[in-house]
């Protein structure tokens, strides 16, 4: 990083071990934040457990003169993730900036998953990211400051094929955010995310059988989870003050920031409507506007710059 724009705060980085966490937690380290790194070591898909990817990336962020605290608790479990708070608390008396990052895939098509595959995925994104941001919300409360930076994904914004777990995780967690983001604004609080495109753990499972397949990859391996980490130390400083309740996605060296739900287009009739005349008028009318069944990859067609 070019300044150390977060000197003397205290970061949280869920996931911190590897990919996008990884990076994200050197960059806070070399920002001037003290680092929790909270990895539990399992892996893709939530099995095993190791401190050894959070104990590599300490050493990486040591050895270039930052300071950086593992933490092993799990953001799935509400007792767990009030720990994971507490450790940062307990290690360095304060608590500035929360990114929850730690997730799992368990992809399979929709009407193949299991009810397993589809709480275990949701336990640890979207229930992870409600319960580490609440174990920290009475503390940016009370200290009338904080930056919560949450990491969503295209597959909720746009849609993926056989991710709805994960999908339905990301897309909720952008709702959160912007909850979190109305409710603690007046305390200074304030809450945003990022859709990373990144070539890590979470996308080497990408499938290669095509030509068009092995292009998507090869593009994307070009897209290093560096790229994600300088917009979360952003928006963990106080440069982005005035940066609330919003989505960036961060593409290569491009920065999106991506639409939020309004309406697009109405019909209105002033005896109300029946089926029929829905199917005959109304359809009709708003036909042009609908979206059309694409994925990530049908609109972020172009090669990453």
């Amino acid at each position: 990083m070019s300044s150390a724009i977060n000197c003397g705060k205290v970061a949280i980085v869920t996931g911190g071990g590897n990919g996008i966490g990884r990076e994200i937690s050197i960059a806070l380290a070399a920002s001037g934040a003290k680092v929790v790194i909270n990895d539990i070591g399992v892996s893709l898909t939530g099995e095993g457990g190791s401190a050894t990817p959070a104990e590599e990336t300490k050493r990486i962020i040591e050895q270039a003169g930052g300071e950086a605290h593992i933490n092993t608790d799990s953001v799935a479990d509400w007792e767990s993730a009030k720990k994971i708070v507490k450790s940062a608390i307990d290690k360095y008396g304060r608590l500035d900036i929360v990114v929850n990052n730690a997730g799992i895939l368990r992809d399979t098509i929709f009407h193949k998953m299991s009810v397993d595959d589809w709480r275990t995925v949701i336990d640890v994104h979207l229930n992870g990211t409600f319960y580490v941001s609440r174990a920290a919300a009475e503390i940016f409360r009370k200290q009338e400051s904080g930056s919560f930076v949450h990491m969503t994904s295209t597959s909720g914004l746009i849609g993926n094929f056989g991710q709805s777990n994960y999908s339905a995780a990301k897309l909720g967690i952008v709702a959160l955010s912007k909850s979190i983001a109305l409710d603690m604004n007046r305390f200074g609080v304030r809450s945003n995310c990022i859709a990373p495109f990144a070539w890590s753990r979470m996308t080497d499972s990408l499938p290669t059988d095509t030509p068009e397949q092995v292009k998507r990859v090869d593009a994307m391996k070009a897209m290093t989870p560096d790229k994600n980490a300088h917009m979360a130390v952003y928006l963990g400083s106080d440069l982005a003050a005035e940066v609330n309740g919003q989505i960036f996605a961060v593409r290569n060296n491009e920065i999106f920031l991506m639409g939020q739900s309004r309406p697009l287009r109405s019909v209105h009739r002033s005896d109300g409507w029946t089926p029929d005349e829905i199917h005959e008028h109304a359809m009709p009318a708003l036909k042009s506007s609908f979206y059309s069944l694409e994925r990530s990859g049908d609109v972020f067609s172009w090669d990453p710059m």
